[in-house]
């Protein structure tokens, strides 16, 4: 206890002798530490969405605190919940879809590197378009395993162009890419995904994609011709009529695109209408309904956008922000031109009025990134290759092609100002229930990052709060900082603050040792050995 006593007066003498300079120093350094540990909390906290104390919290001490299964319960939950402290993070229940509009990559992707030298799609999206493209433009007719005797007499054996044209589609390198391409040609000037790739991906030019899809064309319907007549000869023949089907149809859509973004409106739209009746699986993917919608919305045929709508705006089809967005944009094209929101405010709204404010929140509670860009919140870029339904991707291919559609018709930019954030009210919790759909997804953070590219900041719906370590971070950042400068500025009277905070500290401390002096020596010994 005497031993005790005498550590307690040094210490007390240490402190007495510590000069104004050492507090400085002290303050200072926690200063400069918990600034360094905010900036990253926060660097963090914007590039993955949560706080990587918060993180290493659940993920790493929890289990040595409350025992491995509930620590991985908990781990799970956070990862599902946050999105994951990983950018690649799978996320199940996110599907990702092609988007209908997607550009091309060398007359359009390609040209924004050459202006801005920033990488306009990521590595994740090209990776999924280079599974779509495996998918849909090769089959196991192609490889030298399929030589089997159903086709030993047939020319649909696999051949070498279509495994060079297998591998093309994986290479990150674009110039790998067209090298095979143009290597798959010299081999069989007839494969037709060879001339695909060019179009997309040599060609600088919409004109010069044209003009490779126009001779693509030629050999993809003799090709599907061909294979048509030899469907019915085995399982191999059907996937190869099946992959010449998949091209014909995708070539005929690019070819519609080139005619839309060349201004040839009525033929893109023939084009389109025609694709529309095809019933092959690939047609699931393609959405070419949207493609339909947004050339008739540049052409201003407004009933014929109703009724495009009036066949795929239905209860059991999956739902798209081209369709809710466009509903709500011809039922605000009825009111828009006339409406006022300090006449509406006092006479209340009219029937149509009504009726194109509830298409609004419709719309927004679909997908609530997509009024920011239409109304010109936030900066619009390139949309990527796929798209997340509800999420910032959606949003940004939405805006990208239908903003002009806005600007076109009076009012109804001003019409969405005045309305969109009343969708809000009524979904006071928008990750545990919705109004017209399903509560909004949590996932959808974490997979917008992977679709979209690193210099564009990604919309989080619903806004998140800041974490807990940041404010913590900050507050200790802040409050070390003043009293390092207190202390440099006043060091004398710092110097009684610091020693009289440590002494009222003390009190309680002091207290406890004088009770313990009290007790026997006997006792102390008995708990000693306790």
């Amino acid at each position: 206890m005497a031993l005790l006593f005498t550590s307690m007066w040094d210490s007390t003498l240490l402190l007495n002798t510590l000069t104004p300079k050492f507090y400085v120093a002290l303050t200072g350094t926690s200063s400069l530490i918990s600034g360094l540990i905010l900036i990253f909390e926060w660097w963090y906290f914007r590039k993955y969405g949560t706080s990587f104390i918060e993180q290493v919290s659940l993920n790493h001490i929890s289990p040595w605190i409350g025992g491995g299964d509930n620590a991985n319960d908990g781990s799970g939950s956070s990862l599902n919940n946050s999105g994951g402290s990983s950018s690649h993070q799978n996320v199940p229940e996110c599907k990702v879809w092609r988007n209908p509009i997607n550009l091309f990559r060398g007359a359009e992707y390609q040209r924004f590197y050459w202006a801005t030298n920033k990488e306009p799609l990521t590595y994740y999206d090209m990776n999924l378009s280079a599974q779509d493209h495996q998918t849909f433009f090769t089959c196991e007719g192609d490889t030298d395993i399929s030589r089997d005797t159903e086709l030993i007499n047939s020319s649909l054996i696999g051949k070498a162009e279509y495994e060079i044209m297998q591998t093309a589609w994986r290479e990150r390198n674009p110039v790998v890419r067209i090298q095979a391409a143009h290597s798959a040609l010299d081999r069989n000037p007839d494969c037709a995904p060879a001339y695909i790739l060019l179009a997309e991906e040599e060609a600088t030019t919409i004109i010069e994609a044209e003009k490779i899809l126009k001779q693509a064309l030629k050999v993809a319907e003799n090709n599907y011709r061909k294979s048509q007549n030899t469907q019915h000869q085995g399982s191999i023949a059907e996937a190869i009529h099946r992959r010449d089907t998949n091209v014909l149809i995708y070539i005929k859509r690019r070819l519609a695109m080139c005619a839309r973004k060349l201004g040839k409106l009525k033929e893109a739209v023939k084009m389109f209408r025609d694709l529309t009746k095809e019933v092959p699986p690939i047609m699931n993917v393609l959405n070419i309904h949207e493609n339909l919608i947004e050339t008739l919305l540049e052409m201003q045929a407004y009933a014929d956008v109703q009724a495009v709508l009036a066949k795929y705006d239905d209860i059991s089809l999956p739902k798209s922000a081209t369709i809710c967005y466009t509903a709500a944009l011809l039922k605000a094209r009825l009111v828009a031109d006339k409406f006022s929101p300090d006449i509406a405010s006092k006479r209340g709204l009219t029937t149509a009025e009504m009726s194109a404010v509830e298409a609004i929140h419709r719309a927004v509670e679909f997908n609530p990134h997509v009024p920011k860009y239409l109304l010109e919140m936030k900066p619009l870029i390139l949309p990527p290759e796929h798209v997340l339904k509800r999420g910032d991707s959606e949003a940004i291919a939405y805006a990208f092609f239908h903003l002009a559609h806005w600007k076109q018709i009076e009012g109804a930019l001003n019409l969405l100002h005045c309305t969109w954030e009343g969708t809000f009210r009524m979904l006071p919790y928008p990750l545990e229930r919705g109004h017209l759909f399903y509560p909004y997804p949590t996932c959808t953070e974490c997979a917008d990052r992977e679709l979209l590219p690193s210099f564009h900041d990604v919309s989080v719906y619903p806004k998140k709060e800041l974490p807990f370590f940041i404010l913590f971070t900050a507050g200790l950042c802040s409050f070390t900082a003043l009293l390092a400068l207190l202390t440099h500025q006043y060091p004398d009277t710092m110097g009684v603050v610091a020693r009289s905070m440590l002494a009222w500290f003390s009190h309680p401390f002091y207290y406890v040792l004088d009770k313990l002096a009290i007790l026997p020596s006997n006792l102390l010994q008995q708990l000693s050995r306790i």
